[in-house]
Parts: structure tokens; sequence; C-alpha cells
């Protein structure tokens, strides 16, 4: 049985349950102590000493993060102790951070700068320890060292939530410094460039490669026609910067915006998505049906990040992945086949944008799987960061927009298609496909099952024409390998796995708005709310759809909208 402990925290009685720590406890009353480097469950290690606290019978001040109540502890957040020791903590950290904040990516999105206010910490300080130290943009993710306050954030989600363990430590006392683990490059190690170390990072010390002014230089090239696909998890997470009422904040809204920025053409990644799921249930359906002769389980292939660590770290189940690509690939291979004989007509290339909640995409985009005649299918990937800074470096505004739709013929999806940004999404939409009952009340018995909700790893098992389908699916990395550990130990058996590598699926991308649960668990139910919306729920109701596979053919489409990874 849980005892509780009454305490008092700034002349406030409080009771919590005991091994609360002080923090929390303060929180529970709404009593605000500032933290840097704390993170619930991930990081509490009070690095950063910003949290400290006084309590009384104490000689030293202590970490709030990391100290439990007891009975009867009187404790001071604020005392005049308090604030000068998070001043001089403060000032340490500046010390050795670039302060040139107006360059900064975080800069009025930053936990130390918003510190450094809250503080008044106006004019000089210590004595600068800064190096020369060169950054790295060659990778998708990019470390700026002197932003660095060694938090130790990323290194703790690296390895709590993915299990990777890419970020480490470096170098003792003052040199002490964070870098990639066994002294490699980020390129050199197996990093998978989810980015969710971007996404915890409290300051800028980390960030995704901007390619804005490729696009920007895109745009301006007359040479050039430019085409924009825009992913559904980017849609319920883009206005967050503006702090927009998600109905102000529409898709058309969005497609407006983007031709007023001087895009050709726009589509929605939604139509690719349906692509995938026909194909994606075809190649499902075809295994379910002869499941002696394939390899079980099945894996979602969507994930960028999920088909990279596979190849570093269980490189055998390669051949288990879907043999159907992504949809902003597929959505690219169609573009490029579209629009062949148009650029050679007219004499102008057409310049294929993606605009995805994913950093990994960036990977993905350069892989030589996806590359033809010397040039990648997608020419360049934007995160919803990428695509706000756009818009607000283009002035554009947004309440005196006329709004337009996506073009056609690629700017039309189905429920299952928007939902395919949402953990669970990707295989709900293949059941949808496969189920042989399509009526609403099946439907929504699917809707209603365990591949909804917020849950690390997710069962479910489906009566399909009296045979047993199991499905499993699972966000963050280090789930999916305990997921493969209980399949090897014969532990469990699934026909499908859907796998995302971040937590919430693509609505939590590092790409995103920063935010951390409770903003991904909003943008969710606003995939799922455009789902309950949309005209048609399953795939193969969209004419666009099923007219191009009639079109191309079984043999074009696997050439088009297939890969083999591994080969």
């Amino acid at each position: 049985m849980v005892r509780n402990v009454t305490l008092t925290i700034d002349r406030k009685s409080v009771t919590v349950p005991e091994n609360t720590t002080i923090l929390e406890a303060a929180r529970s009353v709404n009593i605000n102590i500032p933290t840097l480097c704390y993170l619930k469950d991930i990081n509490e290690i009070g690095a950063c000493r910003i949290c400290m606290v006084e309590v009384e019978g104490y000689a030293r001040l202590v970490p709030s993060c990391d100290s439990a109540v007891s009975e009867g502890m009187v404790v001071y957040t604020s005392s005049p102790r308090v604030r000068e020791a998070r001043r001089v903590n403060l000032r340490l950290l500046l010390s050795q951070h670039e302060t040139k904040c107006t360059k900064c990516t975080r800069s009025g999105n930053c936990k130390l700068q918003q510190l450094t206010n809250d503080y008044n910490l106006l004019g000089d300080h210590y004595i600068d320890d800064l190096k020369n130290i060169p950054t790295d943009y060659s990778n998708p993710v990019v470390r700026i060292e002197n932003r660095c306050v060694k938090c130790m954030r990323c290194i703790q989600v690296c390895e709590k939530i993915q299990g990777m363990g890419i970020w480490d430590l470096m170098g003792t006392g003052t040199r002490t410094t964070v870098g990639v683990a066994h002294t490699r490059t980020l390129g050199e190690s197996d990093c998978t460039f989810c980015g969710q170390c971007i996404t915890h990072c409290p300051v800028g010390g980390l960030q995704e490669h901007d390619d804005t002014g490729k696009v920007f230089d895109a745009l301006a090239n007359k040479d050039r026609i430019t085409v924009v696909q825009v992913a559904p998890a980017v849609r319920a997470a883009w206005a967050e910067f503006y702090h927009l009422d998600p109905k102000f904040a529409t898709a058309e809204r969005m497609v407006t915006a983007l031709k007023t920025m001087g895009f050709d053409y726009v589509f929605d990644t939604d139509f690719a998505a349906d692509l995938t799921i026909m194909e994606e249930g075809s190649e499902f359906i075809e295994r379910f049906t002869h499941r002696n002769k394939y390899h079980w389980p099945m894996f979602t292939s969507c994930c960028p990040a999920w088909v990279r660590y596979l190849e570093f770290n269980a490189p055998k189940y390669l051949k288990h992945i879907s043999t159907c690509k992504s949809p902003m690939e597929m959505f690219a291979a169609v573009i490029r086949d579209k629009y062949a004989e148009k650029d050679a007509a007219d004499g102008r290339t057409t310049y294929n944008i993606a605009i995805m909640p994913c950093t990994a995409k960036k990977m993905e985009a350069a892989r030589p799987e996806f590359v033809h005649n010397g040039r990648p299918d997608v020419d360049l990937v934007l995160t919803t960061r990428e695509l706000v800074d756009m818009m607000r470096e283009t002035g554009v505004q947004l309440d005196e927009l006329e709004l337009e739709s996506p073009d056609l013929p690629f700017g039309l999806g189905s429920g299952a298609a928007v939902i395919y940004g949402v953990t669970g999404g990707v295989a709900e939409a293949v059941v949808r496909h496969c189920l042989p009952d399509k009526s609403k009340n099946a439907l929504r018995a699917v809707r209603v099952t365990d591949l909804r909700g917020d849950g690390s790893i997710r069962h479910v098992e489906l009566n399909v024409d009296g045979q047993e389908l199991r499905i499993a699916v699972v966000n963050g990395l280090i789930h999916a390998k305990e997921l493969i550990a209980d399949i090897e130990a014969g532990k469990c058996f699934y026909h499908l796995i859907e796998v995302m590598t971040c937590q919430g699926g693509c609505v939590g991308g590092a790409g995103q708005p920063y935010g951390l649960s409770n903003v991904k668990k909003k943008r969710g139910e606003g995939l799922y709310a455009a789902d309950a919306s949309a005209m048609f729920k399953r795939a193969e109701k969209n004419p666009i759809v099923t007219s191009l596979l009639r079109e191309y053919g079984e043999e074009k489409c696997h050439a088009l909208l297939h890969v083999h990874y591994g080969e």
C-alpha cells in the first residue's frame, strides 16, 4: 500500500504519495520550478542544476527533479539563495554556449533563452569558453556542438525510446561534451535519423538539415515546374506555429499558402497512401492466402527509420518487409512517370518536393533504391518546421487567403489514407482493404479494436473468413526490438506488424512543431476526425487510384511502386 506524506512547499501544505519528487509535488499544486534537462521518466538526473530548491535542515540546495519528498519537509522554491544559485548556474551554462540567438533555429522557442530572460541575465557574464568546432551538415540530423548544454536529453531519449545508444558523453570535467558513441561520425553510425533527439533538445544543439534555401531557388527558377506533396500528419500540425484553431487551419488553407508561395502544383500524399494500401493490401492477401510460401510476420515499410534500423540491427528480417515503397516514394515515382513526357515537350524540369513530418524522410529520399539516372525521385524533403519557416519568410497572410483544394488528379484520398499519420493507422487501412465484410458495422468494429490507442505495443486478433489474423502495432524502436526478441523466442506469432519509429506515429515525427505527448495525441485525434468526415473510407473507393492501377497494369505497378531492400 502506498503511503502518503505531507510537506510544505512555499508555505503551502502538500500531500502526495511517498517517493514523489519535490518537483512533481510542487507541480501538483501549481508551483512552478524551472527545469532545463528534466524529462519525466526519461531524464531525471539533475544535470543542469536549474531546478535546485532550498530544504530546511539541509546544508546544500538539492535538485528537485531527483529528490524525494519526506514527511514534514519544508521546501522553498524561490528563496534569495535559490534564485542566486540558478543565476550562477545559468551564467556557467552561457559561458559554454554560443549565444548567437538571432541565428539559431530555436530562437523564440528555446528553454535556455526563456530562462535567461526570466532571470534577467542581461549584459556580460563569465568569460566565454568556446572552441572553434566545425559543424557537419552532411546528414539529416545536424549537431552544433557550441550550442549543446550537456543536459543529456538526447542520450536518454535515444537510449530509452529508441534503444539505439547513438549519443554518449565524451571527455571529463569542463571538457565534457556529447558526441557520437564509439568516436564515430554520425554518418558512420547506425543512426536511423529519426530525429527524436532534435525534438527533445531544449536548445538548438540539434536540428534538421535546412533545405529551405534550395526550395526558394527552385521556386525562382523559370525552367522548373515545382510539384509538392504534403503528408497527412503535416496538416495536423503545421498551424500549431500560429496557434490557430484547427477549424480555421484547414488543409485547403495550407494548400493555398503553398500556391501563394509559388508552387506550381500542390498534391496530397493521401493519394499515394491509397496507392500503398491497395498494393500492400494485395501483397498481404497473397501472403495470407498462401501462408506456407512466405516468411512471417510481414512488416510494414512506410517508416524509413524502421527500415534503416533493420538494415543495421536485424538484416535477416529485411525479407519480411512489405515490398511496397512508402507513400512518399510511390508518389514520386508516379510524378516522374507522368511528367516525363511533359518535361521533354516543353523543355522544363519537374522538381519534386515532399513536405513530411519526419527527418528520416530526408535520408530515405537519398537512398540508392530511389535514385534513377543520377537523380533522386524526390528532389528535396522539407519538414513541417521548414514549411512554416518558408511561409513566414514569404509573408503569407493566412487570414486573407481564398481557399483552394489540392490539384487533381492527385489531390484525392480516402479516410484510410488520412490515418496513415497516426500509430495503428497503416494496419487499420490494410484491414479495411482486406476484410471481406465492407459494411459500416464491420469497419466500425475495426475502429474500436486495439489498432487504435497510444500503447507502445498493441495486439489484435481478427477473424477473416474463419481464419485468425494476428496483428501487432508498435511505436518506438526499443519496443520493436522487444517484439522481435519475443518472436525469436517463440513467445508470440503475428501475420502483420506495423512499426513506427516515433511515438504516436508520424504525428510525433521529429520534423513537427516542438511538443511532447499531449500535443501528439491531439494531432492524432485530428486525423481520426478527418477520417470520420471523409467522403469514402477505403482506398479501393478512390477512383483516381483504381484508374491508375488499371492503366499501369501489374508489371508496371511492380516496377514503379515496389522495392526490395537488402538486395
